[in-house]
């Protein structure tokens, strides 16, 4: 049969597809990204990254002042290529996500926060 059929039910992050330089991964929640578990942003140098809440309650925190973008169900949200973010989940939270392919720690980078800047 030319088609796959794929779910993710662990905790964090899994990619999941990739095709000609594009992945999509879900996210499902983890103890690690909850909001006031924020240890740091990260930015991607080289692709744009689209976030799609599909179940449950998540948060987008954009640049480094962590401007909070609450998402809305199957909603896309596109986060521009150079833009600090990252996402907080509560339980039960299902997030789907595509981005190149490619996206990795050396094409990224993360700027992780001291106690006093939070």
């Amino acid at each position: 049969m030319g088609m796959e059929i794929k779910d993710f039910c662990g905790e964090g992050y899994q990619p999941l597809a990739a095709y000609n330089g594009w992945r999509v991964a879900m996210v499902n929640y983890c103890e690690r990204l909850r909001e006031e578990n924020i240890l740091r942003v990260e930015r991607h140098l080289k692709t744009d990254e689209v976030f799609i809440l599909l179940s449950g309650k998540a948060v987008l925190h954009i640049g480094k002042e962590l401007k909070r973008v609450p998402m809305e169900l199957g909603k896309i949200y596109n986060v521009k290529c150079g833009e600090w973010h990252c996402i907080t989940m509560e339980p039960g939270a299902k997030v789907a996500v595509v981005e190149n392919d490619d996206t990795s720690d050396e094409n990224s980078e993360k700027y992780f926060f001291k106690k006093d800047e939070l």
